[in-house]
Formats: C-alpha cells, structure tokens, sequence
C-alpha cells in the first residue's frame, strides 16, 4: 500500500511539472515589473485608476451581455471582442488592487464565458459549421477571449479550468486556419488587408511560452512567415523602414497593426532573432518621428486616409495642425502604443520608451477619461469637439460600449506597472508619481522606496529608500527628456552627470532612510506647428507645454477659447506663466499666459470636459 501511495504521488508530481512546464526564452528582459502587489500609488494618477474601477470595472460594463454575444451570436462583426478586453483590464486592475470585489466579478464571469464553449473546444461567437467566419472578426475576437483568460490566470486565478480551455480554443484555431487545405490567415477579417487576424500572434506566444508547446510556436511562426496581413510583409517592411503610413496598404490600421506588433516581441524573446528586434525598434522609432503628436497619441484622417476615421498612420505629427482634420487619435492606437512602449522597455532598457508613455498618460489617455470614470472617447481632437462616443461599439441600455472605452482602463493599469520596475542591479524608477513600492537588491533583498512628491503639480520628489539590509546596489531614476536641468541630490549632496532623456545610476551602499532628492527643470515652453504638413494653414498655431503638461484653452470659461492671440515667449521660447487657482473644480492645473493683447487662461489638457458639448483649444492659431 505505502508503495500504490508513493507511486500515486510520483504521478502526479510529474503531472503538476508537465503542467506546469514553460517554454526557454532566448532574451530575457533586461527591466521587469514589479512583482503583483509590490507598489501603491497615491494622488494624482491613483484618483483615476480607482475613479475607473469603481465606476466602470465594478460599475456598468454588463458581463453578462458580452457574453452572450458568444452563447446567442453577435448582430454585428467583431463585437466578441468586449468580454476579453473588459476581463483584460480587470484582471491587470486586480493585479495592482488585489480588490476582492473584483476578484468576485472576474470569477463570476470567466466561469459564466466557460460555459460557451462549443463542441469543437472553440470559444466563439460562431456556430461550429460557420467557422472560421471570414468576415466577422472571428480570429480577432477569440484574439481577446484567449488574452483575457490569459491575464485571468496570470493575474487573478490559476484555474487549471481557464488553461485547458486556452489550450483547446488555440488547437481549434490551430485545426481551421493555416497551410492549405486549412484556410489562410490573410483571408480572415473584416478590413482591406485582414491583419486584425494575425493579431493572434501575442496570445499563441504567451500560451507557448506557459507550456512549451510547439504548436502554438509552430502557429506563431505561421503568422510570422505570412507577413502580419493579406499583400504585404509588414515585419520585412519595419525592417526596411518603410514609413507607418505606406505599411499594409490599402489599409495602415494603426492599433490593429501595433497589436500584431507587440506579439512580435513575445516572438522575439523566444527566437533570439535579431531581424524580429530590428522590425519592431525600426516601428517604434517611425511611429514617433512621424505620427505621435503633442498629447502622445496617434492617427489621423488627413490627408491620405479620410476613409478611416483618424484610426490609420497618417504622418499625424506633420498633419496634427491640420484644420481640415474632423476625426484623430483613436484611444485603442494610445493604449495599445502604450503597451508597445512597454515591451519596448522591458526587452531593451531603453529610456525613450518612458519619455513617450509619460507624454501619452499624462495627456492624451487622462484627456480621454470621463470625469465620471465610466468610459474614454473614441478619438480626441486637439481642437474642437475633444471627445465622442461616436464609433464603433454597441449600446446596451442605452450605455455605449466602444471598443475604446473598453481599452482605455487598460491604459491606467499600466501605470504601475511600469512606474518602478526591477533590474538586475537594482530598483529602477521610470514615473514620478507618489507611490510606495517594494523592489529588490541583486542580493534579493526588499528595497522599499518612498516616492513622496505632488509631482507634476509641483517640481520636486523626494525618494527615501529603506533597504532590508545596508547593501551596495543601484538605483536607476528616469531623467525625462522634457527636463533639460534635472537636479538630483543624495542624503542632500548633489550629483552628477544627470542627462536628459537617460537613466541616471546611483549606485552606492544604500542604507536605511537614505533621501533622494529630484528637482525637476518644469519650465513652460512655447511650441510651433509642425511645418512638414501637406495643409500650409497648419502652420500657423503655437502650443504650450508645461513641463510634461500640454495646456490648452477650455470652452467652458473662456468664451474666447479659439480666437487668434500671440502668446510671449523670450528668445529661448520660455513663456513666463503665473500659476493660479483653478476656476472650475475638477481642474488639475490652470495658468494665465501671457500673449501680446494681454493674459489668457490654459488649463492641462487632460482636465478640459467637453463631454456636455464645449470644446477645446490646444494649438492655438497665431494672431496675424
């Protein structure tokens, strides 16, 4: 009997480790999170992130009807998308709350989705005999059922239910969509080129790498070698530097293509293949020489692509000034460029990825979230009408769900995510919001660090480190490229070779109560247009920048909001702004500028509301 009993427990040991099992990786990432629970904001992005659970996360999404959408059918393409976005975002909210409510909600629904599955192992808004559906969005939205159960697991509950139900979705893909007489990829979609499929290239690396299975990587490398979408290569034209706008023709699709992307690193990291880093940092670096604007964002619907509703690459940082532009910045291209940033970040190190997620948070994503935390528009514009609901999405009762307000929590989940992060050398600090956050020395001790600050509303943080033990390690701070004469002092001493746009190493022995001290260069700078654009009237506004901070004017107290004016800037382009009180409540910052006819008022571009019908001013036309 003692001999059945141990052989029995052999058995399934090897069971657990089979299950357990995960695939090598060829790159390891060179900054890596926190672990779940090790940092607490506080302030000013903290407001936001429990503004957004609260109302929208633990508020109105309706689990139940996305869905249904999967256990009666969807009356229109691609809306099997919501259920994994909205579980997507949950379980990256609870990764950083540990909310038990949340928890509960989570649960409730992956247990009700579990319950959709077809007879083939497929989870799908499609009866067995239509699939693969050609033109509903099918691949795409089993895309987001396998990333929401995915972060589902990882984040929340590893539930051995939600891995198999990964593993038999993916081997049903895996059965109907690759080499002939299977159905190709490229086929499938609802756009001109169909990339929203190879979209499923992320999912089936992540689901590799938690198994080493080699058929999720011999799938992946499918999508790979059939270029990411129907009559182009665009992983060989990243690495041709082929400008964003000329990628994927007919159809450059901003946030489907970056969604592509990102599972190019998730590929890479496996491989080791250097031509998979060229494409994606060939991208990464295209899309901010020629299409992230002022607030962070991308997309535009002038000139080359007015069809596609300010959702495609358009040279938007040439054509931002445009006035002919009616429709930009889709907020699934910000979040999903967010994340890109990110991976960016986690595999290279590099500290330009951090200067372009702190201009999108602190602008374009807070600038598209509802005061009322229940939802972000679908696009912003920089002038006139800043926000919408109008795009696609479904109402149920009455409440518009848009594939962007499902995506912008996202967003915010992300910021602690990668506000302090982990290298092998120590603590690295890439946002300054206040925070408290838990790292590790190389040794693996904790290093609690105290982020103290009202940062961006002042220009001073004050980090007070506490290392378990008194250890030699570094410490690595993010000097932003915006901050041209950043002063950092340790234990009141100051340092040296602080470089904008650089990590800065403190690399010391780090004891107890040890004080960091940063003093960020928060001048306000006067910004021209863009001159490159194909609109010449575009050349004619001036934007104001308050360290990170874009400002504009705001409909809803300054009748004068769009008119002409010259704002005054010395010969350097410093505008001595006066801080002042903010008129309406709900305002983060608010500043008289001077201009030539006297002071106006701008707030940051995040706090104008234009939900009831005012609108923005943020390029301001030049008084002639």
């Amino acid at each position: 009997m003692n001999k059945f009993i141990a052989m029995c427990c052999v058995a399934v040991v090897s069971a657990m480790s089979a299950s357990a099992q995960t695939a090598p990786l060829k790159v390891n990432d060179v900054f890596t999170p926190l672990p779940a629970g090790s940092i607490k904001l506080s302030g000013y992005f903290e407001n936001d992130i429990q503004n957004n659970i609260t109302h929208w996360n633990k508020g109105v999404l309706p689990y139940g009807k996305l869905v249904d959408f999967f256990r009666n059918g969807r009356p229109q393409f691609a809306l099997g998308e919501m259920w994994g976005k909205a579980v997507r975002s949950g379980a990256m909210y609870y990764r950083y709350t540990h909310d038990p409510e949340l928890k509960r909600i989570l649960h409730a629904t992956v247990e009700d989705l579990l319950t959709t599955t077809r007879s083939n192992g497929s989870i799908s808004c499609d009866p067995v005999e239509k699939q693969p559906d050609v033109n509903g969005g099918d691949m795409w939205e089993r895309k987001y059922v396998l990333l929401g159960l995915h972060e589902y697991y990882t984040q929340v509950e590893a539930d051995p239910a939600v891995l198999d139900a990964m593993k038999r979705e993916a081997l049903n893909i895996i059965d109907l969509v690759g080499e002939a007489p299977k159905t190709d990829i490229n086929t499938l979609g609802w756009s001109a080129n169909k990339i929203e499929s190879s979209s499923l290239l992320e999912p089936f690396m992540r689901l590799y790498k938690m198994t080493a299975d080699k058929r999720f990587l011999d799938f992946a490398t499918y999508i790979v070698n059939h270029g990411g979408c129907q009559g182009s290569n665009i992983f060989q034209q990243a690495i041709d530097n082929v400008l964003p706008r000329q990628m994927a023709l007919p159809y450059p699709k901003a946030y489907e293509m970056m969604s592509v992307f990102e599972g190019l690193t998730e590929y890479y990291r496996v491989t080791g293949d250097p031509k998979w880093k060229t494409s994606f940092m060939n991208l990464f670096h295209n899309v901010i020489d020629r299409e992230i604007t002022i607030v962070g964002n991308a997309g535009g619907d002038q000139p080359y692509f007015p069809d596609w509703a300010g959702e495609a690459w358009d040279d938007t940082k040439f054509e931002q000034t445009n006035p002919n532009i009616k429709r930009m910045m889709e907020t699934c291209i910000g979040i999903t460029w967010e994340k890109l940033c990110s991976q960016i970040l986690r595999i290279t190190g590099t500290p330009l990825a951090v200067d372009y997620i702190e201009k999108y948070i602190y602008n374009g994503l807070l600038g598209a979230m509802k005061p009322s935390g229940d939802g972000f528009s679908y696009v912003n514009l920089l002038n006139g009408e800043k926000v919408t609901n109008q795009g696609w999405g479904w109402k149920f009762d009455g409440l518009p769900v848009t594939c962007c307000n499902l995506n912008g929590p996202m967003g915010l989940a992300y910021i602690p995510f990668v506000a302090v992060m982990q290298s092998k050398q120590g603590p690295v600090v890439n946002l300054y919001n206040a925070a408290q956050a838990t790292a590790s020395s190389p040794k693996g001790n904790p290093v609690k660090l105290d982020i103290a600050t009202t940062f961006p509303l002042s220009n001073v943080t004050t980090i007070t480190v506490n290392p378990a033990k008194t250890e030699s390690f570094t410490i690595k701070l993010h000097m932003p490229l915006w901050s041209e004469n950043t002063i950092v002092k340790v234990n009141g001493k100051a340092v040296d070779n602080v470089v904008a746009g650089q990590y800065l190493n403190l690399k010391r022995k780090w004891k107890r109560a040890d004080k960091i001290e940063v003093t960020f260069d928060m001048k306000c700078r006067l910004i021209n247009a863009p001159t490159q654009g194909s609109n010449p009237a575009g050349r004619y506004f001036q934007a104001v920048q308050y360290g990170p901070i874009v400002l504009a004017r705001d409909e809803n107290t300054d009748p004068s909001f769009d008119k002409p004016v010259q704002v005054v800037a010395d010969a350097n382009g410093i505008v001595a702004v006066k801080r002042v009180t903010p008129t309406l409540k709900g305002t983060r910052m608010e500043f008289e500028v001077p201009t030539t006819d006297g002071p106006i008022r701008m707030i940051d571009f995040s706090s104008v509301n234009c939900w009831n019908g005012k609108k923005i001013c943020t390029w301001l036309p030049m008084k002639q």
